[in-house]
C-alpha cells in the first residue's frame, strides 16, 4: 500500500457505497469507513480497510472524505453538529459528496464546509450498483478545477466518465437531469415489453434487435433481465427514484423549465412507491404498466 496516497474516510457504506469503497481499498487506498450498520462495516474490513466507531473517528485524520448516503437530509445529519464531519476533519481536508441531493444543499454545504477550511465537490453517480462493482460509474461533479484536479485520481479508481460541470450544485444539476433521463427510459422501455408481450412477441429476441438500433440504451442493457425475468432485486431503488423526481422537478421549477413527460413520469413512479412497491428496482416501473394493462393482479 503507497503511503503517497491521501488516506479516505468513507461516510456511506450501502448499495453502492460498499462496492465503491472496497475499490478504493483495491486500488491501494488505506480507507476507514463509517455507517449505521456494524455488518457492513465489517464487509469493508474484510475487504481490507479499517472501522470506525463514529463520523468523528473516521474522518479525523483523513485527508479525502467521501460521503454516499440516501438524500439531503441525511447529508445534513452527517455534515453537520458536534458530531458531524465539519467539526471533526482537519482544515484542508477534501470533502466529497457522492450522494444525489439538491443542488442548494451541495451549494450550502461547500458555503459551511469553506468556513472551516473544509474543501467540498458534490460528485454524484451514474451507473447503479452494477457502475459502482465495475468501477465504470459516470461521476459529474461540481466545484473548483484546483479540488477537482485533486480528486481525479481517487475517481478513476470509482468511475470511467469523471467531468467537472461547473461550480458547486452543478454536479447535482446533471444528476438530477440524468435521473429525468433514466426514468422516462424505463417507463418507455415497461411499455414496450408490455406491449410486446401483449403481441405475441418473442420478448427477448424484441429487445436484442430493439437494442441494436436507435431505441438501444445503456438502460435497456443494464435492465433487460430484469424485464425478461421480472427480477426487481433493488440495484437502484425507486423510493431513491421518486426522491430524484421530486429534486428534479422542483430544481426545474425554479428555472423555469417545463418538464411535461418527466412530471408524468414522475407521478408513476410516485403511485408505484404508493402501492408498496418503493423497495424494488426501479425497473419495476414494468408492474405499474402491467397493472394499467390488466395483466398482474
Amino acid at each position: 500500500m503507497s503511503s503517497n496516497l491521501p488516506k479516505v474516510a468513507w461516510i456511506g457504506l450501502g448499495i453502492m457505497g460498499s462496492p465503491m469503497s472496497e475499490n478504493l481499498v483495491e486500488a491501494g487506498y488505506q480507507v476507514t469507513g463509517y455507517t449505521l450498520e456494524q455488518d457492513k462495516i465489517d464487509r469493508l474490513v474484510a475487504a481490507g480497510g479499517k472501522g470506525a466507531a463514529s463520523i468523528a473517528d473516521a474522518v479525523r485524520d483523513a485527508d479525502v472524505i467521501i460521503t454516499m448516503v440516501p438524500a439531503s437530509p441525511q447529508v445534513e445529519a452527517i455534515a453537520y453538529g458536534p458530531d458531524g464531519i465539519l467539526e471533526n476533519a482537519r482544515q484542508g481536508a477534501l470533502l466529497i459528496d457522492m450522494s444525489s441531493i439538491t443542488p442548494q444543499t451541495s451549494v450550502d454545504l461547500a458555503k459551511n464546509a469553506k468556513d472551516k477550511g473544509i474543501r467540498v465537490l458534490d460528485a454524484p453517480v451514474s451507473g447503479g450498483e452494477a457502475g459502482a462493482i465495475e468501477a465504470v460509474l459516470s461521476i459529474m461533479v461540481g466545484g473548483e478545477q484546483t479540488d477537482f484536479d485533486a480528486a481525479k485520481p481517487l475517481l478513476d479508481a470509482l468511475g470511467r466518465t469523471i467531468v467537472l460541470c461547473g461550480p458547486h450544485g452543478s454536479g447535482q444539476t446533471v444528476k438530477a437531469a440524468n435521473q429525468l433521463i433514466v426514468a422516462v427510459n424505463i417507463q418507455a422501455c415497461a411499455e414496450a415489453v408490455v406491449f410486446l408481450e401483449k403481441s405475441g412477441v418473442d420478448l427477448s429476441a424484441a429487445l436484442d434487435v430493439l437494442n441494436g438500433g436507435l431505441a438501444g440504451s445503456t438502460v435497456l442493457t443494464r435492465k433487460k433481465d430484469n424485464f425478461l425475468k421480472r427480477d426487481f432485486t433493488p440495484g437502484f431503488r425507486i423510493d431513491l427514484h421518486h426522491k430524484d423526481m421530486g429534486i428534479v422537478t422542483d430544481a426545474a421549477r425554479n428555472v423555469g423549465a417545463a418538464l411535461p413527460v418527466g412530471g408524468v413520469v414522475a407521478q408513476l413512479v410516485a403511485s408505484l412507491r404508493a402501492q408498496g412497491d418503493g423497495g424494488l428496482d426501479h425497473s419495476a416501473l414494468l408492474r405499474s404498466v402491467e397493472r394499467l394493462s390488466g395483466s398482474q393482479a
